[in-house]
């Protein structure tokens, strides 16, 4: 096996406690028409995504187990078996039927990590209604927009969040005929409930459940998430039922799920990972469902780790570099021997995070890629692979994935080891369908028969795929191309270092020159000697054509709300450029 770009040596996988579902076999043998065969799917040979999570589990042994294990934020607890889940879900499917909302129409979710945000998301399906889930701690603005566009008929919330973010805003929205708010485990008094709103509980539990899921075709609209673009308006990618096809698959693939896993996916439901593999993929699995309400504590993971007996854990980068930040040791005085697999996703995991998994779990983090357009997990690193940290690993069965550039007869394969676009073969299940609104902005993602990324990467002789950086946050410099990641990992590596990032700035003689920022652990502080460390790493490791020429330290980095550190928000800031969409920034009230 051949040297890893990174650096660090290859991680070879021993024994596993569970056989890996993705074999060499499974590999070579794979075809969609066989996954397809694995799924239930409804009379009439269509899909329904609540059918394959819910219904199909019906009359089994899965049927009388914990779909949905809830912990909230103010120390309640609440299991819900699949066939509960299921008939909840068919409750609400009939509550949207009495309130005259038609299948196709857009059904909005402004929700905490409520039971109700599953109850209504699955319910909603079964309904054959277009389901968006908005991240709860948006302001009125960027959920303004959002709705807009997708024109949203009926939304589902909180009385807080509808007094607090769309009173105002509710004239704004011509389409959105119902508001249903949720309380907690109780019913709202008339106080409590907003005017011109119902409350959910108690036409759940008075309405008879829906019968059979209706007709639904897998090029059925299903789901709609959105991403935000560097400037401008948020884009609104839509998806089918047929996507389920592919949320069950890779969750086998590259989350190794098993029927017996008790499973915890950290993302929101807010955003795409929160849905695909925090809702849909795992209970296709008939897999037990960690939900933890509360905000991100280090003690308090552990701990939910520990007593749930998670044995698969789905996180992110920044949730692993805060844990990072709290050390090992807190991770060493809780016991996981449950915990089998770690994976994670959002923004690649930097080779300092992979190794950290060893030293904290005795588990390597297995990094993945893929993007709100593609739905579902394009590349990872799976079970029975052999890890090369710093790699996102390689395609999933079925998967088509190249490394792209642009010559003169068109779209050409890069070499080995050259940079260029990641893309994916069109015509993956769980592929978006469209920008809703936008076929211009649309078509520009397809060219070739191929799905432009527009994330930079690289492949290895083994076929494993590497991050260099998005296409609008490349360096030029010197004759360079230079991607962030590289010179953000080695920044990594210094211990005081707990996050990095890197943007080009103008220069007269180079075009641009790198310019770092970071934060620090906690008991570190900003000096000029810890700079001229981090100078002299990042020269040793990179030569000084790649090494940062400038370092400033802030007291955190700027992120999305779901982890990513913004780059280009950074840049903005430091060139007074206009700083772009804002309504996913972490910590903004807008």
């Amino acid at each position: 096996m051949s040297q890893t770009f990174s650096g660090y040596a290859v991680i070879h996988k021993g024994p596993s406690p569970v056989p890996p579902n993705l074999t060499d076999a499974e590999r070579a043998q794979f075809r969609w028409e066989t996954a397809r065969s694995r799924l239930s799917g409804l009379p009439d040979g269509g899909l329904n995504i609540a059918h394959e999570a819910l219904d199909r589990h019906l009359g089994t042994p899965i049927a009388n187990k914990v779909a949905l294990r809830w912990m909230g934020s103010r120390g309640e607890r609440r299991d819900l078996r699949y066939d509960e889940l299921s008939e909840l879900s068919a409750r609400f499917s009939a509550v949207l039927d009495g309130l005259g909302v038609q299948p196709g129409e857009r059904i909005f979710l402004l929700l905490p990590r409520l039971p109700e945000l599953y109850i209504a998301v699955l319910g909603a399906l079964r309904h054959r209604n277009v389901v968006c889930t908005l991240f709860s701690a948006f302001g009125p603005e960027p959920i303004l927009q959002r709705m807009s566009i997708g024109q949203g008929a009926v939304l589902i919330t909180t009385p807080m969040l509808y007094r607090k973010k769309i009173e105002g805003i509710r004239a704004q929205l011509p389409h959105l005929r119902q508001v249903l708010v949720v309380g907690r485990g109780a019913d709202l008094t008339p106080e409590e409930l907003p005017s011109g709103t119902l409350d959910l509980g108690p036409l759940l539990r008075d309405t008879a459940p829906s019968g059979v899921i209706p007709s639904t075709s897998p090029d059925d609209p299903a789901l709609l998430h959105f991403t935000s673009g560097t400037t401008g308006k948020p884009k609104g990618a839509l998806h089918v039922h047929g996507a389920v096809l592919h949320h069950r698959q890779s969750a086998a693939y590259a989350l190794d799920l098993h029927p017996d896993d008790v499973y915890w996916c950290t993302a929101d439901p807010g955003w795409v990972t929160g849905t695909s593999y925090g809702i849909v993929a795992p209970l296709t699995h008939g897999v037990t469902l960690i939900v933890y309400e509360g905000d991100f504590d280090a003690s308090s993971w552990y701990k939910v780790l520990r007593e749930e007996a998670v044995t698969v854990w789905y996180t992110a980068p920044t949730a692993v570099r805060m844990m990072m930040k709290a050390g090992a040791e807190l991770a060493r005085e809780h016991a996981l021997p449950k915990l089998r697999f770690i994976a994670s996703v959002g923004e690649p995991l930097n080779p300092e995070g992979v190794i950290w998994g060893q030293q904290a779990f005795g588990l390597p983090i297995h990094d993945n890629w893929w993007q709100t357009e593609t739905g579902g997990i394009m590349i990872a690193n799976t079970a029975a692979m052999d890890i090369k940290p710093g790699s996102m690993g390689r395609p999933l069965p079925g998967i088509e994935a190249a490394v792209i550039k642009r010559g003169p007869s068109g779209i050409e394969v890069a070499p080995v080891g050259e940079e260029g676009e990641i893309a994916i073969r069109a015509g993956w299940p769980s592929q978006f369908r469209e920008y809703i609104g936008e076929p211009e902005r649309t078509a520009k993602c397809f060219s070739g028969g191929w799905y432009l990324s527009g994330d930079l990467g690289r492949v290895d002789e083994d076929g494993y795929f590497w991050f260099v950086g998005r296409s609008d946050d490349v360096i030029k410099t010197a004759g360079h191309l230079i991607g962030p990641f590289e010179v953000e990992s080695v920044l990594m590596e210094h211990p005081a270092v707990a996050e990095a990032a890197v943007i080009g700035k103008p220069d007269p003689v180079a075009m641009e020159v790198i310019k770092a920022f970071v934060s620090l652990k906690a008991g570190y502080e900003a000096s000029e000697s810890l700079r001229r460390e981090l100078l002299l790493l990042t020269r040793s490791r990179l030569g000084p054509a790649v090494a940062p020429r400038e370092i400033d330290v802030l007291p955190s980095l700027p992120k999305t709300r779901s982890g990513k550190i913004l780059r280009r928000l950074l840049k903005a800031r430091e060139l007074g450029l206009p700083e772009g969409d804002l309504s996913t920034l972490e910590g903004e009230s807008r």
